[in-house]
């Protein structure tokens, strides 16, 4: 990489800088600006178009470096020229209708288009100029017969994977107009990448897998009793730390040998390797809980700060928290996630995890400054060093930067495996089952949530305080995911209840009679399209023992009187509900033993009994077994 200082600033720089390279020399065409880094108020050029590699900006803290370039070697020879001079064109102006584009898309672009230049290059073609519309058909059924390696499976490219590619291709045939080498022809006139990927009418594919309740439990419970921990355990570093300041002058093997018996003293007894692992581990409880707990994507949580909480007190005294991080999603800027309690004691426990790694990138910044004040390394650690979910790096000269999205994968894959789960975690997984269990507390739905988190409520996740000043800050997709989750839940819901199983309460009959008209069905184009059309137009929310349609939920039925939505024309119930009328019936039989409840009491039990009885008889549960 090249690196040069500049007296002016660089945009001025930019502002005069051609839109394409078309009729430049080649000596001003190398000498362009490709990107810069500002360094103690000094901007240091970092890339030039002439260089092999173009290091760009515009990506999130989680990115790791070589992730971060275009390396233009990768490029068959016969395309590297026009490659640069589309991707120059792509940096400057965007495409059209879509404006500037960020580093990430940049990337992504180009890593997409090497796989048609190679086939291109496979059908003895060395410019874009000889490309047909057949030949583009040719490597689209070259994608679709296209399988990965033996380590995914051997599976076929996604859907996702193929509107990359052929979105790739478009770009180029745009982006070559601009260049001396024009692709003639759209590559499918009259269609799109995304419909030639099998992604039309809107069909959402490529859906993040829902982690099952099970391992989302075990993970929580796990991460979260680690957390519990972990003032005890940042303590027991501290004291090695002094340690190592005290032997400073011995070898790291004598530094070692004291910490293990210091260790020892202090009561942990597994030894100096296994205490580094479990710290590492502390990281990952934190992150766990942190990312179950906010709904953060995983750009997010490495986007958080010392300092990121902060809490608001409304107008009758409810204090909420909150944290705040930035998300590379929008251009908004920071954005702010309201946390419960066990979040708050995550986030400061990270706090204090970080500080020694903080201080080491500060000593980084120090000595690269003193070296060469222009190491545009001394931004690069700037954007680092007050993030808490860091890590060192050993292929990397043991830097300290912000762990990435794909050092976080395999990390979560093994504190998974260590908790003896089977199941393919990943970090981008959270965020739906925030979203999930949020649909799930609006939905009413809160057994599960009562019995695995009375320490803290995802209700709140739905009350945001939305005010002036704060409302312009929130992450608003997250409410669009869990509005999502909530159609999912409500349509599998009405699919249970249009199935072949018995159901019980008012509203539940009704369903099977309309069911049984012929002329009902009808109506409907297909069966996807009524269940879409029954839950859009219903009203539907757990109570715990039925589902209720009623329009709101003054009915005492769905608190003081339970037994009443057995002959509710709102409620529907299913065979997920026989067990808690079973045991209801079984503790009412119970109670017709006792004297002292007096006759209004007796004819009351009586009353719910029979209630249950013919709840449990429409669910296909033979009566006679249950005559008390």
């Amino acid at each position: 990489m090249r690196v040069n200082t500049l007296t002016a600033l660089p945009w001025e720089l930019l502002d005069v800088q051609p839109g394409d390279t078309r009729g430049l020399p080649k000596s001003e065409r190398d000498a362009l600006i490709i990107s810069a880094a500002q360094v103690d108020g000094q901007w240091v050029i970092l890339s030039r178009y002439g260089d092999d590699a173009w290091q760009l900006d515009g990506f999130a803290s989680n990115i790791p470096a070589s992730k971060k370039r275009l390396d233009f070697d990768k490029v068959p020879p016969a395309f590297r020229a026009v490659m640069k001079a589309m991707f120059y064109r792509h940096l400057r102006r965007g495409r059209s209708e879509r404006g500037q584009p960020k580093g990430a898309t940049l990337r992504k672009c180009f890593k997409d288009a090497l796989p048609f230049l190679r086939h291109l290059e496979m059908l003895k073609l060395d410019r874009l100029g000889a490309v047909t519309p057949l030949i583009c058909s040719t490597y689209v059924t070259a994608c679709k017969a296209h399988r990965r390696t033996s380590q995914s499976g051997g599976r076929p490219l996604t859907q996702e994977g193929l509107q990359g590619r052929f979105g790739a291709v478009e770009a180029l045939h745009e982006l070559s107009q601009y260049t001396e080498d024009r692709m003639p022809q759209h590559p499918w006139a009259g269609t799109s990448a995304r419909s030639m990927a099998g992604l039309i009418g809107g069909v959402r594919g490529g859906k993040t897998p829902l982690m099952p309740d099970d391992v989302f439990c075990t993970l929580f419970e796990q991460a979260y009793r680690q957390v519990e921990c972990g003032q005890q355990l940042l303590d027991l570093r501290d004291e090695l730390a002094v340690v190592a300041v005290q032997r400073n002058r011995l070898s790291s093997r004598s530094v070692n040998n004291a910490k293990n018996r210091r260790l020892e003293a202090l009561g942990w007894e597994t030894g100096l390797r296994e205490f580094t692992k479990a710290l590492i581990n502390l990281r990952t409880a934190c992150y766990i809980v942190l990312a179950s707990t906010s709904g953060c994507r995983n750009h997010e949580l490495a986007n958080l700060q010392s300092g990121a909480h902060h809490r608001t007190q409304d107008d009758e005294g409810t204090v909420y928290h909150w944290m705040r991080s930035r998300s590379e999603k929008t251009d908004v800027g920071p954005h702010s996630w309201m946390i419960p309690e066990a979040a708050v004691r995550t986030l400061r426990l990270m706090e204090r995890w970080s500080k020694p790694y903080q201080a080491l990138i500060t000593a980084e910044i120090a000595k690269r400054r003193c070296a060469n004040p222009h190491d545009p390394q001394i931004a690069e650690a700037h954007k680092h060093r007050h993030a808490i979910f860091v890590g060192v790096d050993p292929k990397d000269c043991n830097q300290v930067r912000t762990l990435s999205n794909t050092g976080w994968d395999s990390t979560l894959k093994k504190f998974a495996k260590d908790c003896g789960l089977n199941w393919d975690l990943s970090s981008h997984q959270f965020r739906r089952k925030f979203a999930n269990y949020a649909a799930h507390s609006r939905f009413g739905d809160l057994r599960y949530l009562k019995e695995h988190y009375a320490h803290w409520s995802l209700d709140m996740t739905l009350g945001y305080a939305m005010d002036d000043s704060w409302g312009q800050h929130f992450d608003l997709e997250l409410y669009d995911d869990i509005q999502a989750e909530l159609e999912d839940i409500k349509l599998g819901v009405v699919d249970n209840w249009l199935g072949d199983a018995p159901l019980a309460g008012g509203y539940g009959r009704s369903i099977k009679q309309w069911k049984r008209e012929p002329q009902n069905l009808l109506i409907f184009k297909d069966h996807s399209s009524m269940l879409k059309s029954i839950a859009e137009s219903t009203a539907i929310r757990s109570n715990g023992h039925a589902w209720c349609t009623a329009d709101d939920d003054g009915c005492v039925g769905n608190t003081l009187e339970r037994t009443r939505c057995g002959n509710c024309n709102n409620a529907v119930i299913g065979r997920g509900h026989a067990p808690i009328y079973q045991r209801l019936y079984d503790d009412l039989k119970g109670l017709l033993h006792y004297s002292d409840i007096g006759e209004g009491g007796r004819q009351r039990v009586e009353r719910d009994l029979n209630r249950c009885r013919d709840v449990l008889a429409q669910l296909g549960m033979d009566p006679e077994t249950l005559i008390a």
